[in-house]
């Protein structure tokens, strides 16, 4: 039935979403009809998608070489975090912006609505990033079966801590356990000391992993500021370059009405 249902998955959800009633009901039907009652209950709890989420699903069932690329830069963006590899994340950071506004032109592109068909871009470039910093997300992406955008806020992986194992003493006996003396002042000191160490270590590993999120945090937020700052730079080249060529045409207008007057002169 696996099969048989992501063949049904496939068609549906890369098929546009008022289309999507009336396909899964030939589907209920044709499994019906095929007497597999299984496949036709799996097809029937089959969710209707929003436009967003069919947008991304249809990229993911026609350009899984796409998605496959996202994932894999994804994976390059987790490991310069737990590195805490600067330069790479700043390079990775500008690539994370152009990756995702290239993959939401090709999913309109595939919807076949032409850039002025009201698509809903922005939750598109949301899900793409949620996809890019969560792995959860990242796994609904490739499955192309989403019912809704994904958004995600965070900042990537948190830090894990680092560990350390505690090994105990010797197992107590399993038959004669010894009375043991109260121990003396000098052994209470020693104790005392060993426990004020620990105390001193377990605060200082504390204080440790709290900076390093943080600086993790701000790191990233830095990184965010300048792929935004590039990205408007690179908008606002593009206006200028529109508003000369609107100039240009301007001119041309004026030359073409001033050469009429003189004819007519």
């Amino acid at each position: 039935m696996a099969d048989a249902l992501a063949a049904v998955v496939a068609r549906l959800y890369s098929a546009p979403p008022e289309d999507f009633i009336a396909l899964r009901g030939e589907a209920v039907a044709k499994a019906r009809s095929a007497r597999d009652t299984a496949l036709a209950g799996a097809i029937g709890k089959l969710r209707k998608p929003t436009v967003a989420a069919w947008l991304v699903n249809r990229l993911a069932h026609e350009r899984p070489d796409l998605v496959a690329e996202l994932l894999e830069l994804a994976e390059q963006l987790r490991a310069a975090q737990r590195e805490l590899r600067g330069a790479d994340l700043r390079e990775l950071s500008v690539r994370r912006r152009s990756t995702v506004a290239a993959l939401a032109r090709e999913a309109v592109r595939l919807a076949g609505r032409g850039p002025g068909g009201n698509l809903p871009v922005t939750e598109v470039e949301a899900t793409f990033a949620a996809a890019l910093a969560d792995t959860e997300a990242a796994a609904e992406v490739r499955a192309g079966r989403l019912t809704k955008a994904l958004e995600y806020t965070g900042f990537g992986e948190t830090p894990r801590p680092s560990l350390r194992l505690v090994q105990g003493g010797a197992p107590p006996s399993a038959t004669v356990t010894p009375i043991r003396s109260a121990p003396d002042e000098s052994e209470k000191e020693r104790r005392a000391e060993a426990r004020r160490r620990e105390e001193e270590r377990r605060r200082a590993e504390e204080e440790h992993a709290r900076l390093v999120k943080q600086a993790r945090k701000e790191l990233m937020t830095a990184l965010q500021q300048v792929a935004d700052a590039e990205n408007a730079k690179a908008e606002a080249e593009r206006a200028v370059a529109a508003a000369e060529k609107a100039v240009k045409q301007a001119e041309k207008r004026v030359r073409i009405a001033q050469d009429a007057l003189t004819d007519l002169g």
